[in-house]
């Protein structure tokens, strides 16, 4: 499996997941995850999974890169990188290999490695978030290095992370019938409880949860919540913040401040079993990022989306079209910045109905086990072509 990670924590544990998830199926199974997330040492792996740390290159809000070690610059990084992922797929030989969300690799460092597995005979699987941008954003970043086609020629299967009748993340794109037809809806992935630590269990009960995933562009909801309280005294619901491991040292500092003057607020810097968290929350406020919002419906939370809106529109499209179906509450960030209004949301959040009090449920979080019969059909097949020794 290949997780880019420039940017928060999303790529990473939607693979862990997914992986987990493999080798509790199949008891013949291993699975390397090459990930350049600089925390990736931080969360525990299943017996069977293991993961191969690339040098990390970060994602600035601008929507530029830049290696996150200061002697090295970007290209010397990327070549760096593209060697070694080359390097432990012509080691690992994979039967399988599953891409997650970019199709041809960060700047394009996997194509060779694509090439190489394709002519060894290793089935491909490209696997997408349920959104993956609006198709006007999409198109410009795609357009140029013609992706789609190099998709068309390279993948054997798209696996979308979500329902088909939720979003489909190709939608206005020039996409060919050939490619669409390998398209294959998976469901949102389900997350599982883990077992608490010692440190959940001095952390308020039934309170409001205030995540922003990795926290790198966290920083504003997080003042936003922290205003409305300060202008509201009847708001005294307590909060549990998770600041997130890429939040700015200064950022954290200065809530850290601003938040010791307001007793509903507890604060951590990271915890790596959210789900434990969010399991014992009463309602979450969230920018509404992909494994959070399979969070929120896996442990039926009631949630306050406030979507990030820029440079990628992912958030904003997931966010109303989760609303459409009451399956969450959302405010925009320039509504969010009037503590009134933020306040009046977080009141209305406390009476809102859980997602599975809507009429879509949660039906939609099969995703994890439709992998596993995907995985498991896709070996068939290559099974089958196989003599009956191998077999």
């Amino acid at each position: 499996m290949y997780s880019h990670d420039t940017f928060g924590l999303g790529h990473l544990r939607r693979c862990r997941a997914i992986a987990h998830a493999l080798v509790e199926r199949f008891k013949g199974v291993h699975v390397l995850i090459v990930s350049g997330s600089s925390i990736a040492g931080a969360f525990e792996f299943r017996t069977r999974v293991d993961f191969l740390k690339v040098p990390s290159i970060i994602k600035l809000m601008n929507g530029e890169y830049t290696p996150l070690a200061d002697h090295t610059d970007l290209q010397g990084t990327l070549d760096l990188r593209r060697s070694l992922i080359l390097g432990a797929a012509e080691s690992f030989q994979p039967d399988l290999f599953i891409v997650d969300k970019e199709p041809l690799g960060l700047r394009g460092e996997l194509e060779p490695t694509l090439q190489m597995l394709r002519d060894a005979g290793t089935t491909l699987v490209l696997g997408l978030r349920d959104v993956m941008d609006s198709p006007r954003l999409l198109a410009a970043e795609w357009s140029g290095a013609d992706v789609l086609g190099k998709m068309e020629a390279l993948y054997h299967q798209i696996w979308v992370y979500g329902p088909e009748d939720f979003y489909d993340p190709l939608q206005g794109l020039d996409v060919s019938a050939a490619l669409r037809a390998r398209l294959r809806w998976t469901g949102f992935l389900k997350r599982e409880l883990p077992a608490p630590t010692p440190q959940h269990g001095i952390l308020p009960a039934d309170a409001l949860l205030l995540t922003t995933g990795g926290g790198g562009d966290g920083a504003a909801l997080v003042r936003q919540v922290i205003d409305a309280y300060a202008l509201d005294a009847s708001l005294t619901w307590p909060v549990l913040l998770v600041l997130g491991p890429f939040m700015r040292t200064e950022d954290r500092e200065e809530i850290r401040r601003r938040a010791t003057n307001l007793a509903a607020f507890t604060i951590i810097d990271f915890d790596n079993r959210m789900e434990a968290l969010m399991d014992a929350a009463a309602g979450v406020v969230s920018m509404g990022g992909y494994n959070t919002f399979c969070e929120i419906l896996s442990f039926d939370r009631r949630a306050l989306i406030v979507p990030r809106t820029q440079p990628r529109e992912e958030q904003l499209l997931r966010a109303r079209r989760a609303a459409a179906l009451g399956l969450v509450e959302m405010i925009l960030p320039e509504e969010a910045a009037d503590p009134a209004k933020m306040a009046a949301a977080l009141k209305r959040l406390a009476v809102a109905p859980r997602p599975s009090e809507t009429r879509y449920g949660s039906r939609p979080l099969g995703g994890l086990p439709a992998i596993c019969d995907l995985v498991q059909d896709l070996m068939a097949a290559r099974l089958a072509g196989q003599p009956a020794a191998a077999r």
